[in-house]
C-alpha cells in the first residue's frame, strides 16, 4: 500500500511522455503539482508558440487524476539565456545546442530556483533514469536508444539531479504508448513534438536573420580554393553540413569556416582525414561532470572502456578519455575518425554499468580536433 509522502512537482509538457510519467507517480500513490513552463515568445512575435492544446492536455489529464495545475511563464528568460547562447555561439562560428541548455538553464535551472526549490522531487517525461553507485546519484541512460535523452540532460547540474526523477525513464517508446492508450489519457495519440519549440511557425534559420541579418561571401572549395558560389552568412552553415548549399556538381559538405572573411570552405572529399571537420581525437573547452553528492568518480568506473556522443543519435562511439596536462585540457580519442566534429557541439561521455545501461559521466563543449 502506498501513501503520499512527497511533495513532487511534475513538468508536464501535454505530450504522453509527461502523461505517462504522471499516470505512474499517481499509481505509486502520490499526488504531484503539474506545472506547464511558457518558454515561447508571446503570441504577437513570430516566434510565438501556441500553447493552447498543450495546455488543454494537461488539464484534461490533471481532471483525470485530481491534481493541481500551475503554469510558469519563463518566456524571458529563456531569451534572455538560451538565445542569447545560441547567438552568441553562431556569431563565433561554433555549433551551439539550444536543448541542452534550455534543459540546465530553464526547466531545470530557472524553474528550481523560482519553484522547484521548494518541493521534494521534480520529475519530468524524459527518457532517462538515475542510480545509485557507492551512495552517489548517477544519471543513466533508457532502454530505449532511439529514445534516449541522457544527451539532452549532459549539462544538468549535481543539485538538480539530486531532486530529478524519470518515471518513464525505465521504458520502451512502445510500452509508454500502451500505458496511455490502457488508461484513456488525453495524450494517448498526440504525435512527438519536433524541433526547437521557441521557433513556432517559423524555422531556426529565420530566428538567425531576424537577429544576424545576411552578410553575402564565397563559398570556396578547400582542396582548390576556387570560388563555387555565394552565400548569405557564414552563421547559416555548421561543419559536415550538406543541404542549403545550392552548388552542381555534388554532394559538397562544409569543412570549414573563416568568420572574419565570411568565407564557407565545401569539399566532395568529406571522409579525407585531412579535414578540420573529421577527427578521432579532440579536446573539450572544459568539462561538466554529473553526479551528486560531487567528489570522486566511483571506483567502479576506473579502467573501463569509455562511450560518447557527439550529437543525437541512438549509436554511441567507444574510446578513451582523460586529462591531457601537455594540452591543458580533457581529451577524447575515438576509435575511428568521426565526421563533422564542430567547435561549440556538446560531447557527452558515458561509462558502461553492469546492468547494461551506461552512466553518463558528463560532457564538454569540443574546442577543436587535436593537431
Amino acid at each position: 500500500m502506498y501513501f503520499c509522502s512527497m511533495n513532487i512537482a511534475l513538468l508536464a509538457s501535454g505530450g504522453v511522455d509527461s502523461a505517462v510519467a504522471t499516470h505512474l507517480v499517481c499509481e505509486r500513490g502520490e499526488k504531484p503539482t503539474l506545472f506547464y513552463i511558457i518558454i515561447g515568445a508571446h503570441e504577437d512575435s513570430e516566434f510565438s508558440c501556441s500553447m493552447e492544446e498543450d495546455l488543454e492536455m494537461v488539464n484534461l489529464l490533471a481532471r483525470q487524476y485530481g491534481l493541481q495545475v500551475e503554469t510558469v511563464d519563463l518566456h524571458r528568460y529563456y531569451w534572455e539565456q538560451v538565445v542569447a547562447y545560441l547567438l552568441d555561439r553562431v556569431k563565433k562560428g561554433f555549433t551551439p545546442n539550444p536543448d541542452v541548455m534550455c534543459n540546465s538553464l530553464i526547466k531545470f535551472g530557472c524553474f528550481y530556483d523560482k519553484v522547484g526549490k521548494d518541493f521534494d522531487q521534480m520529475v519530468t517525461g524524459h527518457y532517462a533514469s538515475t542510480l545509485m553507485v557507492d551512495g552517489v546519484k548517477y544519471l543513466a541512460t533508457s532502454p530505449d536508444p532511439v529514445k534516449d535523452q541522457t544527451d539532452f540532460l549532459c549539462q544538468i547540474t549535481s543539485e538538480q539531479l539530486r531532486v530529478l526523477d524519470f518515471p518513464v525513464g525505465r521504458l520502451q517508446k512502445s510500452e509508454v504508448r500502451a500505458i496511455a492508450e490502457r488508461y484513456n489519457l488525453a495524450p494517448a495519440h498526440r504525435k512527438d513534438s519536433q524541433g526547437i519549440c521557441f521557433l513556432g511557425n517559423t524555422t531556426y534559420n529565420s530566428l538567425l536573420h531576424h537577429y544576424l541579418g545576411n552578410r553575402e561571401g564565397n563559398i570556396v572549395e578547400w582542396e582548390t580554393g576556387k570560388v563555387l558560389g555565394l552565400h548569405q552568412g557564414y552563421w547559416y552553415f555548421t561543419l559536415g553540413q550538406r543541404k542549403g548549399l545550392r552548388l552542381g556538381g555534388g554532394p559538397w559538405f562544409v569543412v570549414s569556416k573563416d568568420i572574419d572573411e565570411n568565407i564557407v570552405y565545401v569539399t566532395r572529399k568529406i571522409e579525407s582525414p585531412d579535414l578540420l571537420c573529421n577527427a578521432s581525437e579532440f579536446t573539450l573547452a572544459d568539462w561538466h561532470e554529473i553526479k551528486t553528492p560531487p567528489g570522486p568518480t566511483a571506483a567502479s568506473f576506473a579502467d573501463k572502456a569509455f562511450y560518447f556522443k557527439i550529437r543525437h543519435s541512438a549509436e554511441f562511439e567507444e574510446g578513451s578519455f582523460g586529462y591531457s596536462e601537455e594540452l591543458g585540457h580533457y581529451v577524447i580519442s575515438c576509435n575511428r575518425s568521426l565526421r563533422g566534429v564542430a567547435p561549440g557541439q556538446f560531447a557527452v561521455v558515458y561509462a558502461p554499468y553492469v546492468d547494461g545501461r551506461k552512466i553518463c559521466l558528463g560532457s564538454g563543449e569540443i574546442a577543436g580536433r587535436v593537431k
